[in-house]
């Protein structure tokens, strides 16, 4: 790809991840063209459908999630690495509006083209569990799907105004349910950082 096509490709880019955080995944494609100062045919040029750049956009997030599982998964404990992740992956998902859903449908439809990157968060998350449950510190009748949608749920509370000052609190439930009785007690007292809401 040319320099100047690589820019004009990264601006359609940063000024969609602007227009998605404010408006939610369903922003006109016409209004991100607007906004970026270019036709609408500019757009579709570089990218033909919504989930196109939607792919293009949250691929780059998906990919760090997914390295940040792998350095968990030698930087920290089981049960730490477990919750480090799942508040990342929370806090990501909480700032564009509406990508949990997208989420839920691209890990089904192998035809979506967030598909891959879905499969390979969940995997990463997946891993994670299991070395907590191989440690004897997070409950075994979970598994990485179960994970990758209370990632979704949590989010969700985020994009709900009336809720979202819950987000927090009802975090550290679902974390605290997550681990089994030895780990909490290991963390007891220890005052997890906040998830953005």
């Amino acid at each position: 790809m040319r320099a100047d096509a690589r820019k004009n490709r990264d601006h359609l880019l940063a000024v969609a991840g602007t227009a998605i955080a404010e408006q939610g995944v369903d922003v006109s494609l016409r209004d991100i063209a607007r906004r970026a100062d270019v036709g609408l045919a500019t757009l579709l040029r570089h990218f033909p459908t919504r989930e196109a750049l939607l792919d293009a956009l949250l691929r780059t997030n998906f990919d760090e999630l997914t390295a940040k599982a792998g350095e968990l998964e030698t930087s920290s404990s089981p049960e730490d690495a477990v919750v480090s992740w799942l508040r990342d992956c929370v806090a990501w998902t909480t700032e564009y509006r509406g990508v949990t859903v997208l989420m839920a449908a691209a890990i089904e439809d192998t035809e979506s083209a967030l598909h891959a990157s879905c499969v390979t968060l969940r995997a990463a998350g997946a891993r994670l569990l299991t070395r907590a449950q191989a440690a004897g510190v997070a409950r075994s009748d979970i598994d990485g799907t179960d994970l990758f949608a209370l990632v979704a749920m949590l989010a969700w509370l985020g994009d709900q105004p009336s809720l979202a000052q819950r987000a927090d609190r009802l975090f550290d439930v679902v974390a605290s349910a997550i681990l089994t009785s030895a780990a909490s007690n290991h963390d007891k007292g220890k005052r997890r950082p906040q998830t953005r809401s």
